[in-house]
């Protein structure tokens, strides 16, 4: 049977160059520019410091064996004594090291490493959109770089739908226009997920949303609804996905 979180996405290869979009988006950046508003409360200065803590607790974690306490978002008040060129030499530095480490890791595993490197991959796309969209310049929304995205936020199915009793075979259909098709299907153990369009006629659900709308609604952003219908509480599901908490360390 399929693992419960499906089969491996592979982003190192876009990796590199989505991480060297955003380094291109920063080091443009004028003065007036790192103080805008991007998320919340948050400017453009505060978002590019919550991602570079997310990059250094990853490297002390999986390099260095060093757990830590705290927050991940404790690095954004910190960084406000930073200048913007302090921040951005240190996310350009971090990002090279983190580059460095999965280049010469073993991805897979019960517990596969992909799937972090995946999650991360996610969120820190998520932010650099935001980070575009505060200082106006276009989405890095390329279907190439967009889909992982939407494949890494329905891997979050198989345990949302933990608590919902089916028979086995049972499937739950998602089509994301603009990305794909995936179905969770109940098992004796539980739910897996997988590529793929539903083979069965009557799901015991269905998702239909555009991708942009998707990811953002995951995310917490505003987005327009998606279509559902089936089991109201499995729709109830499909509605509420979000993606944040595990998405992170």
């Amino acid at each position: 049977m399929t693992a419960p979180w499906g089969p491996p996405i592979d982003v190192l290869p876009l990796l590199a160059r989505e991480e060297q979009a955003l380094i291109d988006v920063l080091s443009g950046l004028r003065a007036a520019e790192w103080a805008k508003p991007a998320a919340g409360e948050w400017t453009v200065h505060d978002l590019t410091a919550h991602v570079l803590g997310l990059k250094l607790r990853r490297l002390s974690r999986e390099r260095d064996g060093h757990a830590g306490d705290g927050p991940v978002e404790a690095w954004v008040p910190a960084f406000r004594l930073m200048s913007p060129e302090v921040l951005f030499a240190m996310f350009v530095d971090s990002t090279a090291q983190l580059t460095e480490l999965w280049k010469h890791r073993d991805l897979d595993g019960p517990a596969p490493l992909w799937l972090t490197v995946a999650r991360d991959y996610a969120e820190q796309w998520v932010h650099h959109q935001q980070i575009r969209e505060a200082v106006g310049v276009p989405l890095l929304d390329e279907p190439e770089f967009r889909t992982p995205v939407v494949d890494t936020f329905l891997r979050s199915l198989p345990q949302a739908l933990r608590d919902i009793a089916a028979r086995t075979g049972r499937q739950v259909a998602c089509t994301i226009d603009g990305a794909g098709r995936w179905t969770v299907r109940a098992a004796s153990d539980g739910w897996a997920i997988d590529r793929g369009a539903a083979t069965s006629r009557s799901p015991l659900a269905t998702l239909t949303v555009d991708a942009d709308a998707f990811w953002r609604s995951c995310s917490g952003l505003p987005a327009a609804k998606a279509q559902v219908s089936g089991d109201p509480a499995v729709c109830e599901i499909l509605l509420s996905l979000r993606a944040p908490e595990w998405c992170r360390l």
